[in-house]
């Protein structure tokens, strides 16, 4: 067989461990713990001396399929699975950050990212401070002398922002700091952070890498220095760990990842492109619409436009709950990646904990609808939307 594959490939291939039985679809191996053949086995294998399996709070061969199969697919040396994509971010600040150190993170991320930061991770001594997601300038006049962590989202959630992760890579690497990238939106489908200069990458692959909203998954690839030295530690300690059964969903998920995203792409973009021509739509955001600001910087780092669209509505809230109110089909949920299309009022569910001067930052306001396109029919969709305006 050759070295290298492409990605389709890799979403089916990578990874995967046959028993001595020869099975064909990857095993589901649900087992807390793995038997030794003797005491100095066991001791050898605790101490690291011996490469084993030995407790599934950090070593599961399920998960290190899954794990490897997203290494391969981002590029990456190494990955380590978490409970859920909060979950990664947290191992990931827990294990690189310590006391007195600074971070620079993007204003336009998920509320609960802007919590941790703000808050939880502030509890404990670490500072944050919050820039534009457009200007790598901003980034740069924030950089203090513990500037340790830059932290981006992009495609931001919910806006489409779409920030340019080579000149951020370019300002971290000069402050002597690592660029972490949640590439939640567009997964390495559409888009591969390390290759543009990022240091790590983080998933929540509750989101697109299943694809079918299942289960609750996340990770954090890159480097094994800094995955397998670093993070893993912490994982393997305070134990936020994946499930066997969560992997073993997520590597199916993965085998239909490039299939998925590009039929879902199309069907967002076609989908923009009508939400544009609605009576009482201010603007739509999408990274493939000639009208977002940051169209050419998108052709030339993504794939394609993602799933993702976001629209504001002349009449504020009002207007958003009577349109979302109104869909009989779509799914009124705050969760996205999922094959069937969702919709939510980012205001009000995924950015409603965070305060109102934090929302106006990211540009979130009272009239702005958020659509996760699935794979139901275009024409379908429109027709559920179009009762609401």
């Amino acid at each position: 067989m050759k070295d290298t594959f492409e990605l389709a490939t890799l979403g089916v291939r990578a990874g995967q461990a046959r028993t001595e039985f020869k099975e064909h679809s990857e095993t589901l191996f649900l087992t807390s713990s793995f038997v030794f053949d003797n005491a100095q086995q066991a001791a050898a294998k605790f101490t690291g001396g011996e490469d084993a399996f030995i407790y599934s709070r950090f070593t599961n061969p399920t998960v290190s399929m899954m794990q490897d199969r997203l290494a391969a697919m981002e590029g990456g040396e190494s990955c380590v699975a978490t409970a859920s994509g909060m979950s990664a971010i947290l191992a990931m600040s827990m294990a690189l950050l310590k006391a007195g150190d600074h971070v620079v993170c993007s204003k336009a991320v998920f509320g609960a990212t802007v919590q941790l930061y703000a808050g939880i991770l502030a509890r404990f001594g670490v500072e944050t401070t919050f820039v534009s997601p457009l200007d790598a300038g901003d980034w740069e006049r924030a950089v203090r002398p513990r500037t340790r962590l830059f932290f981006l989202e992009t495609p931001s959630n919910p806006l489409t922002e779409i920030s340019d992760i080579a000149a951020i890579a370019a300002v971290a690497k000069r402050a002597g700091a690592l660029l972490a990238v949640d590439n939640c939106f567009c997964s390495p489908a559409l888009q591969r952070p390390l290759a543009l200069g990022a240091d790590l990458v983080i998933h929540s692959a509750t989101k697109y890498l299943d694809g079918q909203g299942r289960v609750l998954g996340g990770a954090i690839v890159g480097p094994r220095k800094l995955v397998m030295d670093g993070i893993f530690g912490f994982l393997r300690t305070a134990g936020p760990c994946l499930s066997p059964f969560n992997a073993w969903v997520i590597l199916k998920g993965l085998e239909t990842l490039e299939l998925r995203m590009n039929a879902q792409s199309a069907s967002a973009l076609e989908l923009a492109r009508w939400l544009e021509a609605q009576p009482g739509v201010a603007r739509v955001y999408y990274p493939w619409l000639a009208s977002h600001p940051q169209h050419e910087l998108a052709r030339r780092q993504q794939r394609a436009g993602g799933a993702v669209v976001s629209f504001e509505l002349e009449g504020g809230r009002a207007a958003a709950w009577k349109l979302i109110d109104a869909t009989r089909m779509i799914s009124i949920t705050a969760n996205l990646g999922d094959t069937k299309t969702t919709i939510t009022h980012p205001a009000t569910t995924t950015h409603g904990r965070i305060s109102p001067e934090a929302r106006a930052a990211a540009g979130i306001t009272d009239g702005l609808v958020r659509v996760a396109v699935g794979l139901e029919s275009q024409a379908d969709l429109r027709e559920d939307l179009a009762r609401g305006f």
